[in-house]
């Protein structure tokens, strides 16, 4: 064989390791996943051409305010980008809180009966409160951005409060048991036993509490919230009839909720291989 064979053959060696059967299906699911979004915006500019237009616009209208959403103000006096700025500082400092007292409170309560005694029925009489219910009270009680925060804060606090609950009372009692028998007190284990075994659980939690609370924040800055955001730029563009507008800014609300949701989800695995769990 030639050289120029044998290099050919090299090639196709190295490409054929390079698609794998675990790349070739991640390659499928690529394709599926940009053909329905392909499809979906077919549909919608097809459905949009039958109905007034102005109530739906067409898809190029969209992205089209969208992007100009960036570089020209809109009637309020402000960018997309600053509305996008005030939403992630809320979903920020709404996350951040509800994770430092989630986790804590929830190791507490799937550990130890008396602790859950104590605090299950309070838990049980708030949780199911829809969290927008409490908008009215944090208008009076908080100033932006604590207000729209705090109903962030309840969105996301009780999904990981009742998944590290559920993981630690899911936990196999041998592993404690086991620790015991190797030295590690009672003290430790909640420390350096069960929360490493149920950090996959929580990021569970944590990504089912994000998406809550992105729905939290629209809903907080659309009811009445100062301080602005992509919520109330959607509610502003509503009332003026510029739909083109407002429906890029739930676009806006999409790309960002995919994003923080899809990075749980991605550090969820990442943990999960880490402990040998996938």
């Amino acid at each position: 064989m030639n050289e120029n064979g044998l290099e050919e053959k090299r090639k196709k060696s190295l490409l054929s390791k390079f698609i794998s059967k675990k790349n070739r299906s991640r390659i499928i699911h690529l394709g599926i996943n940009i053909l329905s979004i392909i499809l979906f915006l077919i549909i919608w500019d097809i459905y949009a051409q039958f109905v007034n237009e102005s109530y739906l616009p067409r898809p190029y209208n969209v992205f089209r305010a969208l992007y100009l959403s960036f570089f020209d103000e809109d009637f309020t006096g402000h960018y997309m980008g600053e509305h996008i700025i005030s939403s992630l500082i809320r979903i920020i400092y709404g996350f951040v809180f509800a994770f430092i007292f989630a986790v804590p409170i929830g190791l507490f309560m799937g550990w130890s009966k008396y602790v859950s005694s104590a605090a299950s029925p309070i838990v049980e009489l708030i949780r199911p409160i829809p969290p927008i219910a409490w908008i009215p009270f944090a208008i009076v009680f908080f100033d932006s951005p604590w207000d729209t925060t705090f109903i962030i804060f309840l969105g996301v606090f009780f999904p990981v409060l009742i998944n590290t609950i559920f993981g630690v009372k899911r936990l196999d009692p041998i592993i404690i048991d086991a620790a015991k028998t190797l030295g590690v007190t009672r003290k430790n284990i909640l420390q350096k036993v069960i929360f490493p075994a149920i950090v996959p659980t929580i990021m569970t939690g944590i990504r089912i509490g994000l998406g809550i609370g992105w729905m939290c924040l629209v809903a907080a800055e659309m009811v009445g919230v100062t301080g602005g955001g992509v919520g109330f730029y959607i509610l502003a563009m509503s009332k003026v009839g510029r739909y083109d507008e407002m429906f890029a800014g739930m676009v806006i609300i999409g790309i960002l909720g995919f994003i923080t949701v899809g990075g749980a989800s991605y550090i969820e695995r990442r943990v999960s291989k880490w402990m040998g769990l996938r």
